[in-house]
This record gives C-alpha cells, sequence and structure tokens, in this order.
C-alpha cells in the first residue's frame, strides 16, 4: 500500500510537473511589453473553478490551490496543491526560466519540456498536456 501511494504521489508530482514545466539553464529576458512578474493564483483548471478535478492519464486529480511566481531574474516556479486518487493531498513545486516575447512568456523547465503562456493584463494562461490553467494577479 505504501509502495501504491508512493507511486501516486510521484505520478502525481510528475504530471503537474509535466503540465507546468521545469526550468534547465537561466535565459535572459526579453524587455517587450509589461512587466509581468509577480505572484498569480490559479483560479481555473480546463475551464473548472477551483477546486477543479480534472484527468489526466486516466486518473482524476482534485486541484485544490496554485500559485504561479514570474521574477524578474528570468525564472518562474509554479506550486500547486492537490488530491491524487490515493486521498492524500501533496503539494507540488517546480521551476523553470522564461523568455519574453511581447505578451508570450516561453518557459523551459527543468527537468521536463517547454511551454508558452501568455499575460493578459493581470491574467496569465498557459496551456500544457491538452490542459488550460488560468492565473490571476
Amino acid at each position: 500500500m505504501r509502495r501504491k501511494l508512493r507511486n501516486s504521489v510521484q505520478c502525481c508530482c510528475a504530471a503537474v510537473g509535466a503540465v507546468l514545466i521545469l526550468a534547465c539553464q537561466q535565459q535572459r529576458t526579453t524587455a517587450t511589453g509589461a512587466d509581468p512578474g509577480g505572484v498569480y493564483a490559479l483560479v481555473s483548471v480546463d475551464g473548472k473553478s477551483l477546486p477543479a478535478t480534472v484527468s489526466h492519464e486516466n486518473a482524476d486529480l482534485q486541484v485544490r490551490s496554485g500559485t504561479f511566481s514570474i521574477n524578474a531574474n528570468g525564472t518562474c516556479s509554479s506550486k500547486i496543491t492537490m488530491v491524487p486518487p490515493s486521498g492524500t493531498e501533496v503539494t507540488c513545486e517546480v521551476n523553470a526560466t522564461y523568455t519574453k516575447d511581447g505578451s508570450k512568456l516561453k518557459m523551459q523547465w527543468k527537468g521536463a519540456g517547454r511551454t508558452v503562456g501568455t499575460i493578459d493584463g493581470r491574467t496569465f494562461i498557459m496551456e500544457n498536456e491538452g490542459m488550460v490553467f488560468v492565473y490571476k494577479r
């Protein structure tokens, strides 16, 4: 049972990592558009207000809360609290570097792939693994 719980938590953290991307190397920030820096709170996943139950790789996850922090030094991070199928709440945090191109944030996630997000005023929207994450500052 302990192994199954650990595997569920690892799977969920890996899913969030893939969904929210992590950074490998520092990249410079392009100085175009407004400063996106700050902390954004997750308000919805796939159009569902939090807490939201979403399916990922044939498993239902309840996303309870999350933040996305954008730093002026070209780094960003995501922190998500969720309940995987095991029923035990977990918090996963992932890190990335980014470059800014107009309203687009191009992120390279540590240990994972790349994602592009869009900043529209006080809203940050990111799509990954077929899910849309909406954050508000």
